[in-house]
């Protein structure tokens, strides 16, 4: 495959950023596999974030949003995948900060409910797997005894 050129990697990776949210860490990999240059990466990308196909703060919002309400993941996995892809700090908190409180509870609470209905064996063992299969899709251990609690169980600490 040849190089492309300056102009056609700045062509083609605004194509790649109107199919959806990028952030600048994916359209640079994009960049490296097409085989452009790390000097003309940083004049594509800035020239991609002042015509606005790049937004990291935007980024963030959407990443917070749809990984909440479509994978279904809370505030601790979603914030590790977001410093997964160098965002500043204070995009994070600030998209992480945006999240209502009713749904995050709300999204917790089904996927305790759709867990426990495929859990057999004793009551001890249930709340365990429960706690580990919510703590595994990134909900703060706090947040999951409190609902667990909440839905008429109590867990022995």
């Amino acid at each position: 495959m040849k190089p492309l050129s300056t102009a056609e990697a700045l062509n083609k990776a605004a194509a790649y950023c109107t199919l959806c949210e990028r952030c600048t860490s994916e359209v640079s990999k994009k960049l490296t596999a097409w085989g452009v240059a790390p000097y003309e990466q940083q004049k594509i990308i800035e020239r991609l974030q002042d015509e606005g196909f790049i937004n990291e703060q935007r980024y963030c919002r959407a990443f917070v949003n749809d990984k909440l309400r479509f994978n279904r993941w809370g505030r601790i996995k979603i914030t590790a995948a977001l410093y997964e892809k160098r965002l500043p700090k204070e995009y994070i908190s600030s998209a992480i900060a945006e999240i209502d409180e009713e749904q995050y509870t709300q999204t917790l609470r089904e996927l305790i409910a759709i867990k426990q209905k495929e859990l057999k064996g004793d009551d001890y063992e249930s709340k365990q797997k429960l706690i580990r299969f919510a703590a595994s899709r990134g909900f703060e251990p706090a947040k999951i005894l409190q609902t667990i609690k909440c839905d008429s169980y109590e867990v022995d600490f």
